[in-house]
């Protein structure tokens, strides 16, 4: 990974799309610290508290700007939310679905319906927030939102929903002029700038003076290692593919031979990369999201309410409710496998390219048995993509359900989403280094 960074240096209009990144991530962590005018920044703090909602989700992939009441403290949840949005009905409505196979003009038709949505959904969370904190500010006798009245709601929600729009700006501006990934990249930002406050936080539960033991010590270790080793895994499941073998039938076009050459088709093990991650972890933590909204930050602490938030919220309600979260959102992890797999790869397609070039699999006659095969390895390399990632993310939970430490759950997938995004960013930058070397050779 170091050596490909400096090559990339080396390459005079690649290094510019490397320093347009980083500048832009800069903007970002600026932004982050620009507060709302007439929000309390204690107030925010005090709606936070420990849980592990999506709000909890908002403050990591935002690097503490949620929490510190900021412009950027939506962040691009918003957007996320959109995208799921759309894509799920990109496969029930017939119009979306033409949109999706009508190739870069029918995607930027549904980024721009994307777009629109989320910032949408943006104003409508901002909304929500304001009407939250009053109400937490009349609870708790404090001044949340001073010079309340209509104008104040709508500076504060505009504000949010502006920086929400920025943020997506920002993100479109790296994907088309610094080295693409815009949105995850500005995601990775954000959960980079919060890993100091993670360490303290599991510093303060763990070794602080006054809970040092020879068991949380221990225990601190065996977590590292556990990191660690998180990491190498994804690392080596994220490189791992199948490939198949595609044989290529000699044809005669004038006096030349063409074909007759032997290649593969890489299928990779985790086709989805986090993306179905960050997909499960929005939706487990949005009915507990909704209830501190309806109720003014205020989660049910008996009853049925309570038992069913626990069962969809880590580290919340009765021990046994941690046991239900964990399998849910095993679940939910290997159906957004399998859809944004299925929303990226279309076997059918793939099989019937291959027989319009003269290409087969040996074994399989060009066609529906080819495209019946490729769809059979997909599957069944979904699904050891999907176990892997579904173990790799509740493993903090079950760890930090069992020592009482709820911060793990944001730790493990904070984890993950940013090796995903490092390493398909390593990606791009290589394929660009290909393409102008292609380019260079041709010239």
């Amino acid at each position: 990974m170091f050596s490909t960074i400096r090559n990339a240096f080396k390459v005079p209009d690649l290094r510019k799309r490397i320093w347009f990144t980083l500048m832009m991530m800069v903007v970002f962590r600026f932004g982050a610290h620009i507060p709302v005018p007439f929000l309390s920044r204690e107030a925010m703090q005090a709606f936070m508290g420990n849980g592990t909602d999506l709000f909890s989700l908002f403050n990591v992939f935002t690097g503490g700007a949620f929490s510190n009441a900021t412009v950027m403290a939506l962040g691009v949840s918003p957007y996320i939310n959109a995208s799921i949005i759309v894509q799920l009905l990109a496969v029930a409505i017939p119009s979306l679905e033409r949109l999706a196979k009508e190739g870069l003009e029918g995607r930027k038709k549904l980024n721009k319906i994307t777009r629109y949505l989320g910032i949408i959904l943006a104003f409508v969370q901002g909304a929500g927030l304001y009407v939250t904190l009053h109400n937490i500010g009349v609870e708790n006798n404090m001044t949340a939102i001073q010079n309340e009245g209509v104008l104040t709601f709508f500076i504060i929600t505009l504000t949010f929903t502006a920086g929400t729009a920025f943020i997506v700006w920002l993100g479109e501006l790296i994907t088309e002029k610094g080295i693409g990934n815009g949105v995850s990249l500005i995601i990775f930002a954000g959960i980079v700038s919060s890993i100091p406050s993670g360490i303290v936080t599991i510093y303060n539960n763990l070794l602080a003076s006054g809970v040092r033991t020879m068991g949380n010590i221990i225990l601190a270790i065996c977590i590292a290692i556990v990191a660690v080793a998180a990491i190498v895994l994804v690392v080596l499941f994220d490189t791992a593919e199948r490939r198949i073998p595609v044989q290529y039938a000699k044809r005669v076009v004038g006096r030349k031979m063409y074909g007759g050459q032997s290649t593969n088709i890489p299928i990779k093990v985790v086709m989805g990369g986090v993306m179905p991650i960050i997909f499960a972890s929005s939706i487990m933590a949005f009915p507990a999201t909704i209830v501190r909204l309806a109720t003014g930050g205020n989660l049910p602490t008996a009853g049925l309410g309570f038992r069913i938030l626990g069962c969809l919220t880590a580290g919340y309600g009765p021990g046994w409710t941690d046991i239900v979260y964990s399998v849910l959102y095993f679940l939910l992890i290997i159906f957004f496998t399998y859809f944004y797999s299925a929303i990226q790869f279309n076997p059918i397609e793939m099989a019937n390219n291959m027989k319009k070039s003269g290409g087969y699999i040996p074994g399989y006659r060009p066609g529906k048995p080819t495209s019946d095969y490729i769809s059979k390895v997909a599957s069944r390399l979904n699904l050891t993509g999907a176990i892997f990632l579904g173990v790799i993310a509740i493993l903090p939970v079950v760890v930090g359900a069992v020592f009482g430490i709820p911060s793990l759950q944001l730790g493990g997938t904070s984890l993950l989403i940013m090796e995903g995004v490092a390493l398909e960013s390593v990606r791009q930058i290589e394929s660009q280094m290909v393409m102008r070397n292609y380019k260079g050779f041709l010239e």
